[in-house]
């Protein structure tokens, strides 16, 4: 089974219906993320996308993502598109990169430049081309997140200018997207597990490995609870902290699991090869010390 058609069979099983974030089960949310992760990360990126189109919704509109739809976020490069609004309707046109699932999704929330704006809005994907040829990426090559092109496509508002950004819920998504991370490095330390024996190397990169990802389990449950208590608090602060700490928890296993098993795994098992690649892309979704210097001017407690 190929990244979208696992994708989609978590969509039409049900699985990719978790609880929204700050209704009390985001830990439950986030913890679906990551085991989503843990199976196929370029499909767990579908499948986090469309969560978070459908939290989106319910609290910018309180709509609900019907049956038989896949939906992303498509809203890298917010400047690439604009919208304007005549007697037909809105309609967005330019070309939109890092589009996740750009042949597999039916309908996808993009943001445009409008005269009051920043805009979020509903396309059906059916309107806009995928182009050729525009990502010939390794890792995360399944993820299918090539440039759009959007030519006068019809769309429709979702929420006021401003509204995308402004919502608790941004930051909320954030932090999905590290949980998804997590999922991935747990992938990654597959091998170590299932390889460690009595040498006393392999059995400390185990140990370590083992405290990272507790550390990481741990860090998404306090960061839920924090969210749960407060789902309408500013949660800034609390995404980028979370997002550091995963980052440094996922590149931690990348290099433990590499310095423990060696290059036997990367050359000859090929799902193996494919997690690391994936994992190695992926946490580049991190603004890394772009983040960290944010996270400096919010101020930090001791």
């Amino acid at each position: 089974m190929d990244a979208a058609e696992q994708f989609r069979a978590w969509v039409d099983e049900g699985h990719a219906d978790l609880p929204l974030p700050g209704g009390g089960g985001t830990a439950e949310r986030w913890a679906g993320l990551t085991a989503f992760g843990a199976v196929d990360l370029a499909a767990a990126r579908l499948a986090e996308g469309h969560a978070d189109a459908a939290a989106i919704l319910a609290e910018l509109t309180g709509e609900q993502v019907a049956p038989g739809e896949y939906w992303g976020v498509w809203a890298a490069a917010p400047r690439s598109l604009t919208a304007r609004h005549d007697h037909t309707g809105w309609r967005i046109s330019g070309d939109r990169p890092w589009c996740s699932g750009a042949h597999t999704l039916t309908d996808a929330l993009v943001t445009a430049q409008t005269p009051g704006g920043q805009a979020l809005f509903h396309v059906r994907t059916a309107d806009a081309a995928p182009l050729p040829d525009t990502w010939a990426a390794t890792g995360m090559a399944a993820s299918d997140s090539g440039t759009v092109r959007f030519a006068a496509t019809p769309a429709r508002p979702v929420g006021d200018p401003g509204a995308y950004l402004d919502r608790p819920g941004f930051w909320h998504g954030g932090i999905g997207v590290a949980a998804v991370w997590l999922g991935g490095a747990r992938g990654v330390a597959r091998p170590l597990f299932d390889r460690a024996d009595h040498d006393p190397h392999q059995l400390a990169h185990l140990g370590a490995v083992d405290e990272l990802l507790s550390t990481g389990d741990a860090v998404l449950a306090d960061a839920a609870r924090t969210v749960d208590a407060a789902p309408k608090a500013d949660a800034e602060r609390l995404a980028l902290r979370v997002r550091a700490a995963i980052e440094r928890v996922a590149t931690g296993v990348l290099d433990h699991v590499g310095r423990a098993t060696g290059a036997g795994p990367l050359c000859a098992d090929a799902a193996h090869g494919r997690r690391v690649a994936d994992l190695t892309v992926y946490l580049r979704q991190s603004h890394a010390e772009r983040d960290l210097a944010r996270l400096g001017e919010l101020g930090t407690r001791p």
